[in-house]
């Protein structure tokens, strides 16, 4: 074999080693933490919980389960350490007791199907939740609760929950004192964003408030007993979409990852 050839068989064999050593490496790197998103792709808005909780830990692989089949969503959430039900349009009414009025809602029912079975999975294996905005009020739904349908039309109230530009909408909280919001947000009142024309109107008994609007609408709430349940936060605005700064923003989001990993480790 001539020097030449001898030259480039060395360099095919270094180029190979290199290949294989790069995927290797990957492999061992890759996330093997896995946290569900009920929808998490199809618009910069569901993209936005990823790269919020992503900017927090990097180190967990977050999947969607919306744009895939349903029986295969169930499964994936199996091998799960956390939920997050993510916003979205309305629940159907008939949900909670009113069937008639949909015409003031918007409507997904494919969604509606796959967040019910995903929430009494969670609940089946004790994974840590959190719910924004439509995820906190379907999540209220499953365990009994029921929702104002229309807020601007069905609640008397000076508070603006919606705005036409949602982006410069915000709105004050106040936070129930030795809540576990109170203990993460270190908060007696705060500031949110506004951006929903629902909300709970009957909290579900398993649930206490952790914080309210000034018109006393629940913007937060939490499980009643939390020594025998699994981490739980339901907020109404969108942490993934304020400041990082504020604090009802990424002292949610770390606690949930770290209660996640926590949960990770029992597995």
């Amino acid at each position: 074999m001539s020097a030449l050839n001898i030259h480039k068989y060395l360099n095919f064999v270094l180029s190979a080693i290199i290949l294989i050593l790069v995927f290797t490496l990957s492999s061992c790197f890759k996330p093997d933490i896995k946290v569900a998103l009920s929808k998490g792709i199809g618009s910069e808005h569901y993209e936005q919980y990823e790269k919020w909780l992503n900017s927090i830990n990097s180190d967990i692989e977050y999947v969607d389960l919306y744009n895939i089949d349903r029986t295969e969503a169930i499964r994936i959430l199996k091998e799960c350490s956390g939920l997050v039900l993510t916003g979205g349009p309305d629940v159907h009414p008939e949900r909670y007791g009113k069937g008639y009025d949909t015409a003031r809602c918007e409507i997904d029912l494919k969604r509606d199907t796959l967040e019910f079975e995903l929430i009494k999975l969670a609940r089946d294996l004790k994974l840590p939740i959190l719910a924004i905005c439509r995820g906190e009020q379907i999540l209220n739904v499953a365990y009994g609760g029921s929702l104002i349908v229309d807020i601007p039309s069905d609640f008397d109230s000076l508070v603006n929950h919606k705005c036409e530009d949602p982006a410069n909408c915000f709105h004050k909280v106040m936070v129930v004192k030795n809540t576990l919001l109170s203990k993460l947000s270190g908060l007696e009142f705060g500031e949110v964003n506004s951006n929903h024309h629902q909300g709970v109107k009957n909290l579900a008994d398993v649930f206490i408030g952790s914080a309210y609007s000034q018109d006393g609408l629940v913007e937060a709430y939490e499980w009643k007993d939390k020594k025998n349940n699994p981490f739980l936060i339901a907020v109404q605005w969108h942490p993934e979409r304020l400041d990082t700064v504020n604090k009802l923003s990424n002292p949610i989001g770390s606690e949930f990852i770290k209660e996640v990993e926590k949960y990770d480790k029992t597995r």
